[in-house]
């Protein structure tokens, strides 16, 4: 008797254990070395281009602002880039040496850059008609360039988003976010088929009607159509520069300013090249020592750079614009050893310098020389063998009372110099500084 209620006892819990593993969803998630190979990328091209160029403002926070929204809604019917070449884009990117690239295929106006079967407010229903995002899927493929996409998750022309006015924060129509939702994933399943883009780029998370089991449910939708898409982390809800309780996604991202060092973390800065994410005419544009110090600032955090820039109504990159991106892959292509594929630290980044490492080698990104030698503090049990430009000329250096590199009285370049250290041990197990 006792053994059969003991054989009854176990039989129990083996079906309730069979019931609660089967009743508890695996949470799929995108492979650590998909990240890892994203991460290595460092430098990517971010494009926000759509029928609002037409008026030179802000890409959907225009709407209801500088741009009455019958006016801003109807921009499709005359837009027409017929000089944009996709080729000429990536070629950009490529001459820049970024090695991945960005476009809004649908920004929060919820204008289509694809034609897609679920909205008629897209590209084909423009005087344009042709694909934008195909098309530079198509270039990007053929250059080497790994192409990416933005999505937007709110959509304020979308008869099913709660909110249609960016200053009206009240949900201002009826909507259906299930049906919004839906159709959100219908698009999705679209971009990732068609495409296949390497990482999915969302925002517009921050608004009432969207909330976070949305977003792991996307998240999760996304996973079954291509589980190796990586996903930034506004798909969820809070601040998107740190992983908290309310995020979803792979990556932090910090926008309009560089990340923090962060060892554990992947992100990437968003930064503009002018100050307007869509075209502006005779918006300021940044200097090339800004956008190099930006890049080494960002690679010597740990971080990836995805610069943005907004080309013109006929579908043309400004001529300024493409001339700093091609003086950007100059520098680059001298120093990008010490920016692709590596760690950022072990000294965090400062006003002087940035520094990353990579094997056996620190490299010093140095901005300003601020006096006859540049000083580091001491990198415990580390012995330096070698220190010189990148370029090829030695530096003689002492390490006794911290690490002293003597410096010439003029840098190599004007904007960043790089040093390169050799050491005895790998510096990529170096804790931070």
């Amino acid at each position: 008797m006792k053994k059969r209620i003991f054989l009854l006892i176990i039989t129990v819990f083996t079906v309730c254990g069979a019931i609660a593993q089967q009743s508890t969803p695996t949470f799929l998630k995108t492979p650590k070395d998909k990240i890892d190979q994203f991460m290595d990328m460092r430098f990517g091209m971010f494009i926000h281009f759509g029928p609002v160029t037409l008026r030179g403002t802000e890409i959907g926070w225009s709407r209801n602002q500088q741009v009455a929204q019958d006016d801003y809604d109807s921009l499709y019917k005359e837009f027409n880039p017929a000089l944009f070449n996709a080729d000429a884009w990536v070629k950009a990117a490529k001459d820049a040496g970024m090695k991945y690239l960005t476009i809004t295929a649908k920004h929060h106006d919820g204008f289509c850059l694809w034609p897609t079967s679920y909205s008629g407010y897209n590209i084909s229903n423009s005087p344009f008609k042709r694909d934008i995002v195909g098309e530079l899927a198509k270039a990007c493929k053929k250059q080497g360039i790994v192409f990416c996409i933005y999505c937007t998750v709110l959509d304020w022309h979308d008869a099913d988003y709660p909110i249609h006015n960016p200053n009206d924060k009240k949900f201002n129509v009826k909507g259906d976010m299930r049906a919004f939702v839906n159709r959100m994933k219908n698009e999705l399943h679209e971009l990732i088929t068609n495409y296949k883009p390497t990482m999915l780029w969302f925002d517009g998370f921050w608004e009432e009607p969207w909330t976070k089991e949305y977003g792991q449910e996307v998240y999760q939708y996304i996973k079954t159509v291509d589980p190796s898409v990586v996903i930034n982390n506004r798909l969820g809800k809070g601040d998107p520069t740190k992983f908290s309780e309310g995020s979803v996604g792979d990556y932090l991202t910090p926008e309009q300013q560089i990340g923090k060092l962060d060892m554990v973390n992947p992100w990437e800065s968003c930064i503009t090249i002018c100050n307007q994410w869509a075209w502006k005419p005779n918006d300021s544009m940044k200097s090339l020592k800004e956008c190099l110090q930006t890049l080494a600032k960002t690679a010597g955090g740990n971080g990836n750079l995805l610069f943005n820039v907004g080309p013109m109504m006929d579908g043309r990159m400004e001529a300024r614009q493409v001339k700093r991106l091609a003086e950007i892959g100059s520098w680059l292509k001298q120093n990008g050893t010490a920016i692709y594929s590596t760690k950022g630290g072990p000294y965090k980044p400062n006003d002087s310098y940035a520094t990353t490492r990579k094997g056996n080698k620190i490299y010093i990104e140095l901005f300003k020389k601020d006096g006859a030698m540049l000083t580091l503090p001491a990198i415990p049990g580390i012995k330096i063998t070698k220190a010189g430009w990148l370029s090829g000329n030695a530096l003689t250096f002492t390490q006794n009372d911290g690490i002293k590199i003597n410096l010439p009285d003029t840098l190599p370049d004007e904007n960043v110099s790089v040093i390169e250290l050799d050491i005895d041990k790998n510096a990529e197990l170096i804790p931070v500084i």
